[in-house]
């Protein structure tokens, strides 16, 4: 720029940093009304909260297992058509867990919505795996 360039040549920068400036400020609100409205909502999904607060039964989880399960993760959880469920608490945390078996959002799983207390002895078996 030559001294005899009046100042009005720099209001289009100006403005391109202004508006970058006010994206990015929108950006961080919404990733803090992500963190701070939407995760929690999702964690206090009554469902999961009242499984979560239930002791479950391996025992009872594993014939539930088999039952609803081993036809795709095979009866001793080894993985079929549907993957090995051995450690697979150490992949996924319990809401996740619960969620997965809700949802389906795996094809070919389908889903599912025991009760609380079958879900929670679901969970058991599944932690109950080497």
């Amino acid at each position: 720029m030559t001294p005899s360039t009046p100042l009005g040549g720099e209001q289009p920068l100006a403005r391109r940093r202004s508006l970058v400036a006010a994206l990015a400020t929108l950006a961080a609100v919404a990733c803090i009304l992500l963190v701070v409205v939407v995760l929690p909502a999702a964690r206090s999904d009554p469902y999961t909260r009242q499984t979560l607060e239930l002791t479950g039964s391996a025992t009872d989880g594993g014939r539930l297992f088999r039952l609803n399960c081993a036809g795709c993760h095979g009866l001793a959880a080894q993985g079929l058509v549907g993957p090995d469920l051995h450690g697979v608490e150490r992949r996924k945390n319990d809401r996740q867990l619960i969620q997965q078996v809700v949802s389906g959002r795996t094809p070919p799983m389908p889903s599912f919505q025991p009760e609380p207390q079958a879900m929670a002895d679901l969970l058991a078996f599944l932690h109950s795996l080497p």
